[in-house]
């Protein structure tokens, strides 16, 4: 579990701004599963979607997200790892591949696994809710924001500890969010060899 509890370069819960976030966020107590509800909704609600409210800069290290108030579905992943790390709850990044509309072309999808002593390890998605999508956080049942429904999409496995390098190439070179739409990261990673893999996570 260490490596789903570390602080690293792009889910830096050590830096002092998120580890404040996160101690706020912790500080009504409860069990691990009430402080990461509260982390949830945090990101979930008070993190814009940066496509959805064309919000720049782009971001990717947690401790930006949580800065500029902005991120795209990846980096608002970063940021939920990281308050959830920083209260001791392991958590990692999973990746869905859905059509951006209803039809090809795919782009990769970033969300949240986090190990929950009541559940074990528990998917949630803190992409931010709009008319059609409505996620939530209600262990044991998964209410995540997109559902497969065109053939090709997928759901994969794996849960990685650090974000995957398509989705660092297209936060890390685009310098806008209309840059970063027009270069959405994709890509099947059904056998990527880089994550954790967890038998049951799906």
């Amino acid at each position: 579990m260490q490596e789903f509890l570390a602080s690293t370069t792009y889910i830096d819960w050590q830096h002092p701004a998120v580890l404040a976030q996160a101690q706020e966020l912790a500080a009504a107590g409860g069990e691990q599963a009430d402080i990461a509800r509260r982390c949830f909704h945090f990101v979930r609600d008070q993190i814009k979607h940066s496509w959805d409210y064309r919000q720049n800069p782009v971001t990717c290290k947690a401790s930006d997200v949580l800065d500029h108030g902005t991120g795209y579905c990846y980096a608002k992943s970063h940021l939920l790892a990281a308050l959830l790390r920083a209260n001791g709850i392991p958590a990692g990044l999973c990746y869905q591949r859905l059509t951006i509309g209803t039809e090809p072309p795919f782009c990769l999808h970033g969300l949240n696994a986090a190990y929950l002593p009541e559940h074990g390890w528990y998917r949630l998605d803190a992409r931010g809710n709009k008319p059609g999508v409505d996620a939530e956080f209600c262990p044991p049942k998964e209410q995540l924001a997109f559902a497969l429904t065109t053939p090709g999409e997928q759901d994969f496995a794996g849960i990685w500890a650090e974000p995957h390098a398509a989705v660092l190439q297209s936060l890390l070179t685009q310098p806008t969010v209309e840059a970063v739409m027009a270069h959405l990261p994709d890509g099947d990673l059904s056998n990527d060899p880089t994550p954790a893999r967890l038998a049951h996570l799906l």
